[in-house]
């Protein structure tokens, strides 16, 4: 994710993004449990790129260019208003045979119709740059899943865990939950079983997305809490029983680990990881955070 500060928008950046991820996972990992991660790298889309930077990133390795629509979630306030603020960008990308990723809302719109508002802007992209590969990032509505399965082939989407368990009752029904405000927020449940579906059809086109933002939890539970659900220490082993409870189970690994690969050009994955039938409880806080199912107890460990 190169929404960071300062962002991810060079060649440079991204080597020495690469080396901090791979650094920090040297560090961390004595057992060598990791030792066939492959950091996927990506630039941030800025108003007025040119081509040639494009392409330079593309030789420095990164697989996709990131468009945050302007004020719609963290760091975005430097993003593009709209898709021509980036047109030279999005040139060089069609020819290079990048991947447009993009959080699909329209900032200006109220919260629970951002996503569908933006769907109009992504329909001018693909018409615009017919040869463009577009991924529309954690899709959160019944109408943005039905706008990707209609859509040409060289549209997908990614679903993450978070969208796929809980709705916006979860968050502020009882009480204000800030570790599970995220951007597009949890809709409803009719969204949630629209997403359900999606990932248990087996189509191609959807694939999984982990949107992990593991905010300070001192952050979180301010008054101004930050947007993003800390979902990578237990995202692989919560949808488990989503898969198995709609008699899906045989499609997981095409969510997981196929169709994304295949989308994006990428070789699979010949390791396994392995996931036990065992009951334990998410702790409160992970690495400073508030880990995605904390308190909960879940029946599948990694």
């Amino acid at each position: 994710m190169p929404n960071t500060l300062p962002p991810i928008t060079t060649p440079e950046m991204i080597d020495t993004y690469r080396s901090e991820i791979l650094g920090i996972l040297s560090e961390n990992d004595p057992d060598h449990i990791m030792i066939g991660f492959t950091p996927l790298m990506t630039f941030k889309l800025l108003s007025g790129m040119q081509g040639e930077l494009i392409h330079a990133c593309a030789q420095a390795g990164a697989i996709a260019g990131k468009y945050y629509p302007q004020g719609s979630t963290t760091n975005a306030s430097d993003g593009p208003s709209n898709p021509e603020d980036i047109h030279e960008a999005l040139d060089a990308m069609e020819e290079a045979g990048l991947v447009l990723s993009i959080h699909g809302e329209e900032p200006s719109s109220p919260v629970m119709e951002r996503e569908l508002c933006f769907l109009p802007t992504v329909e001018y992209i693909l018409e615009r740059w017919p040869r463009l590969k577009v991924v529309l990032e954690h899709l959160s509505t019944k109408e943005a899943v039905e706008f990707v399965q209609k859509g040409p082939e060289q549209l997908a989407g990614t679903i993450t865990a978070h969208h796929l368990l809980f709705t916006i009752d979860d968050m502020i029904g009882e009480s204000m939950k800030p570790g599970l405000f995220c951007k597009p927020v949890l809709k409803t449940g009719a969204d949630r079983e629209a997403l359900r579906n999606a990932v248990c059809s087996g189509s191609p086109k959807f694939f999984f997305g982990s949107d992990s933002a593991p905010h300070p939890i001192e952050a979180k539970r301010k008054g101004a809490a930050p947007a993003g659900i800390y979902s990578a220490p237990t995202a692989v082993g919560v949808p488990v029983e989503v898969f198995r409870h709609l008699g899906s189970f045989a499609e997981l690994e095409k969510f997981w680990s196929k169709n994304g690969a295949a989308f994006y050009g990428l070789p699979i994955k010949e390791d396994y990881i392995e996931l036990t039938q065992e009951d334990w409880i998410v702790p409160e806080e992970m690495d400073g955070a508030i880990p995605l199912g904390s308190g909960a107890i879940l029946s599948w460990k990694l």
